[in-house]
């Protein structure tokens, strides 16, 4: 060999980082080993704890060229323990891996204990080696002013250290040192939290070493002084063990889920496909951390997705069957509103407009935007509810039959899209029935009767491994839910998840990807214990109320504007009711009568009875559907942190302001319309007014309590006149009550709304005194004095205070009704 050739020969170093320490080696021969086995390998590993997670054999490194192929494990059959690990994708058992230029790997994924493997080849010529690429790292020693800010805002003081995700807010959090040498972590009021060892950081916390903070999609650890980043959470693995979940039903115990172990990788589109009732939704909400496992575990990046499930939500998007977009808005209302409810509260709307530009692009609906999105197509409506979920730009997604109901055509442009997102680097998975696709799928997880795994690996070789011995392949995965619907019960699907966990995908695709980890352990319940032994999740931080409502009352507003005939009708029908009623008298029975009419009084309550039912039924139609139509909506939204209050806030906001300008409306007519009566309790406008207002909102109060009770729009529908019929027939108006009917006749809006407009405009003064007949008997008064209109300041206070307690009543049953929603 020449002189020469040794002198352009590169130098390829090999650098193992843990916990501030540092192995280097040098690359010079045909083959090299790493491990701690002494008797095998030439890259000998101390037997140090900080290098525990490298197994005995853990990597061989081959010469190819002028560079090496990385093999994990013994290069044959033994694999590593904690895996080596490329963007959180595991180099798998037999599969060589092309080093390149400064290159940065890891070993194992607990971001406390993994090993950072560095490869660096310096070209021939070259003087001095490339710098070593460090994580993000900040020595707190040398820090000289406090305290440190951590966030979003982009300032070049080296008092802030920027964390740039759409998550994070702008000065997210603090960090000061005291008197003492220690380090006191604070939250400053972020929109998403501060959480340390998984737990939401509520208060100043002093720093203990080993403490692991995540910051949006940032991870980060604290160790001798050092506070470095571990996780950009720029990709997302998914890791599964068998997972298992039964219900108890009436005929007994039922598997849901028997021991399903499953692995998704940066990068990845997974489909999840089988049968009806096979457990496809229940592995995806297991996934997603909504439904917990009664055993078996789920990894988020090496850690445990029950405990981190809040820290995470943000990096995760969830597109359900339904669509979660409001269809009279345009398409950019729906994702400006959506980024200010999801995105932190002080990103400015510069930001939020670059972030809806960008995922309308990214979705290509940018032609589309101004649009509403009742005029858009199926899929191009399934696609704004990806774009919804685009905005925090989660790293994770997971979607719920995302073809339903789309042509063929739209089908394939569906499933593109979500090829081409996996291809931006994200991790998406998929429940889906349609199979006429799924070969841009990376994977395929098949599942069989009593949710059993009966295949995992790509869709070419799942039609291969269903195929009978020695006949062709099939030719569609289609066809492979009837071999797996052959016989009764599940025993098929039985015998086929037996065969592929002694198959050789079984040890590909699954065994040889999985994370360290995830091998069950003694915490986990065996199956059928009933109840999910999971750690104490992570709590989500409180939202912003205040600024959550502001925008919920927004967005109520412009979806009540844009049906403009609803909002009229509202509006007007109460006091078209009244005009009506006023045109089928000759006269106000409101005004003084001369003479005195026996009739008179009967009149007025048989106006005032038209009053409140008017009220009652407008109240009740305008919003008894209010919750129940956007339910999914909600339902994501929530699990994005919105605030219940503020939600339910909102809806009651833009009710009262509907029922001030239907009340005054109704003041107008009732005042133009029927005059002015003397004698009345207080000034007869302001006394209308309240007592309109007050049967408005209470009605208004019922309806959302219906909208938040009934399961359809069908039912809120339905459910309206037997709610009616009482309200008319306990005011005691048609009827004297008496009895049980008086009590009754307590719980009803219509007996307290004509109670407040009796005892205003006195009506009992409006009986005339009985005629004097001698020795006959007077003929029966057409109406006798009653109580309930008794004319003093007292009673009617007490019948607003009642109709206002109705309506807080109201509202209190509906919040609880509507948080029920949640699970």
């Amino acid at each position: 060999m020449s002189a020469k050739t040794v002198f352009d020969r590169p130098t390829i170093t090999l650098i193992l980082e843990s916990q501030g320490q540092t192995l280097t080696y040098h690359l010079t021969q045909s083959q090299h080993r790493l491990g701690r086995d002494r008797q095998w390998a030439d890259l000998v590993v101390p037997d140090d704890p900080i290098w525990s997670v490298i197994s005995s054999r853990h990597a061989v490194f081959t010469k190819e060229g002028q560079s090496y192929c990385l093999w994990d494990g013994d290069g044959e059959q033994r694999r590593s323990t904690n895996g080596i690990f490329h963007q959180h994708t595991r180099i798998g058992i037999g599969e060589g891996f092309k080093l390149a230029d400064t290159l940065r790997l890891e070993i194992g994924q607990d971001p406390a204990n993994k090993v950072q493997m560095f490869v660096q080849i310096q070209s021939a010529g070259t003087a001095t080696p490339p710098p070593l690429p460090q994580q993000r790292r900040l020595n707190l020693k040398k820090l000289s002013q406090w305290p440190l800010t951590l966030g979003r805002d982009a300032t070049n003081s080296y008092q802030h250290w920027q964390l740039n995700a759409p998550t994070v807010s702008q000065r997210h959090a603090s960090l000061d040192r005291t008197t003492a040498g220690l380090y006191v972590l604070r939250d400053l009021n972020s929109s998403n939290g501060t959480y340390v060892n998984n737990q939401l950081l509520k208060a100043p916390y002093t720093l203990r070493n080993g403490d692991q903070i995540r910051i949006g999609p940032f991870a980060l650890l604290y160790r001798n002084e050092i506070l470095e980043v571990t996780d950009q959470g720029s990709q997302i693995r998914l890791d599964a063990y068998h997972l298992q979940r039964r219900v108890t039903t009436p005929h007994g115990d039922r598997l849901l889920l028997a021991g399903v172990t499953f692995v998704a990788e940066p990068g990845q589109l997974i489909g999840i496909v089988g049968g009806s009732g096979t457990g496809k939704s229940t592995l995806l909400k297991v996934l997603m951390g909504l439904t917990p496992p009664q055993a078996g575990k789920v990894l988020l990046n090496g850690q445990d997705l029950y405990q981190n499930r809040c820290a995470y939500r943000h990096q995760t998007g969830y597109v359900p069957q339904d669509d979660i977009v409001h269809t009279r808005l345009t398409v950019t209302e729906v994702l400006t509103f959506a980024a200010q409810l999801r995105l932190p509260a002080d990103t400015d709307a510069t930001t939020r407009h670059e972030s809806v530009q960008r995922v309308l692009k990214q979705v290509q609906l940018t032609p589309v935007a101004q649009q509403l999105v009742a005029d858009l197509s199926g899929g191009q409506r399934k696609r704004v509810s990806i774009a919804v979920e685009l905005l925090a730009n989660p790293k994770l997604f997971f979607l719920d039959e995302p073809t339903s109901g789309l042509d063929p055509g739209l089908d394939l442009s569906m499933m593109q899209l979500l090829r081409q997102l996996a291809d931006e680097g994200r991790t998406i998975i998929l429940v889906t029935h349609a199979t006429s696709h799924v070969h841009l799928c990376d994977r395929l997880a098949i599942l069989g009767r009593g949710g059993r795994l009966c295949y995992f690996g790509p869709a070419e070789r799942a039609c291969q491994f269903f195929s009978p011995n020695g006949s062709p392949p099939l030719r569609s995965v289609a066809e492979i839910y009837g071999i797996l619907a052959v016989g009764e019960g599940d025993r098929a699907a039985y015998e086929w998840s037996e065969r592929f966990r002694q198959s050789p995908d079984y040890k590909n695709y699954l065994e040889n990807r999985l994370s360290a980890g995830c091998a069950p352990n003694n915490t986990d319940v065996a199956l059928g214990s009933g109840t999910p032994n999971v750690p104490a999740p992570s709590q989500q931080p409180a939202p912003n109320h205040l600024y959550q409502w502001q925008v919920l009352c927004q967005r109520q507003w412009r979806l009540m504007e844009r049906d403009r005939l609803s909002l009229a009708l509202n509006l007007v029908s109460v006091p078209i009711a009244l005009l009506l009623t006023r045109f089928a008298l000759e006269t106000s029975p409101f005004l003084p009568q001369d003479p005195p009419s026996l009739l008179q009084a009967a009149q007025t309550l048989r106006v005032l009875f038209v009053f409140t039912c008017a009220c009652l039924w407008v109240g009740l139609s305008s919003w008894a559907q209010a919750l129940i139509t956007e339910v999914p909506i909600y339902r994501r939204e929530r699990l994005a942190n919105l605030s219940l209050p503020a939600y339910m806030a909102a809806k009651l906001t833009l009710g009262k302001a509907m029922a001030a300008v239907q009340t005054l409306l109704i003041t107008v007519v009732a005042v133009l319309g029927f005059g002015v009566p003397t004698g009345a309790l207080m000034p007869w406008p302001l006394g209308v007014a309240v007592t309109t207002f007050l049967t408005l909102v209470a009605s208004l109060s019922l309806g959302l309590l219906v909208s938040s009770a009934v399961s359809n729009s069908d039912q809120a529908s339905k459910v309206l006149p037997p709610l009616l019929l009482p309200q008319i027939i306990f005011a005691g108006v048609l009827f004297k009550l008496q009895g049980l009917a008086v009590i009754l006749s307590w719980v009803t809006i219509g007996r307290w709304s004509m109670g407040a407009y009796g005892a205003l405009i006195k009506v009992n003064a409006m009986v005339p005194p009985p005629l004097d007949f001698g020795l006959f008997e007077p003929p029966p008064q057409p109406f006798d004095p009653s109580p309930v209109y008794d004319p003093t300041p007292t009673n009617l206070l007490l019948n607003w205070g009642v109709l206002l307690l109705h309506s807080l009543i109201y509202i209190a049953i509906a919040t609880g009704l509507q948080r029920r929603k949640d699970r």
